[in-house]
């Protein structure tokens, strides 16, 4: 059974950077998509950028240009790396396939951008 543990969550001034990570306890070569998501407080959960077994990748239009995902299917690991932090990103970022799998929500990492 494959599980996703989100790290690399903190605390940054406006402008920062930070690099996430998603690591599976298990293969993720046979999920075609993953995406990063996250849930700020208040809001629903939104994909905020996803990346195809290929390569492709889909960003949400807020994060286009400052934020970038990566995969490697070795070692099972998903990065989203984030520049140009703003405090509107200030929210949990969770990992999960796209679509995403009910049962594969963690815990999230929580990423809070101060002004």
């Amino acid at each position: 059974q494959v599980q996703l543990v989100e790290s690399g969550g903190g605390l940054v001034q406006a402008g920062g950077s930070l690099r996430l990570s998603c690591a599976a306890s298990g293969s993720i070569r046979s999920f075609n998509g993953m995406g990063w998501y996250r849930q700020a407080p208040g809001k629903q959960r939104e994909l905020v950028a996803a990346i195809t077994s290929g390569g492709i990748t889909i960003y949400e239009d807020s994060v286009k240009g400052r934020f970038t995902i990566s995969r490697d299917n070795v070692p099972n690991t998903v990065y989203l790396q984030m520049n140009s932090l703003k405090p509107e990103d200030t929210a949990v970022y969770y990992c999960n396939t796209n679509p995403p799998w009910s049962r594969l929500w963690g815990q999230g990492t929580q990423v809070t951008v101060s002004s």
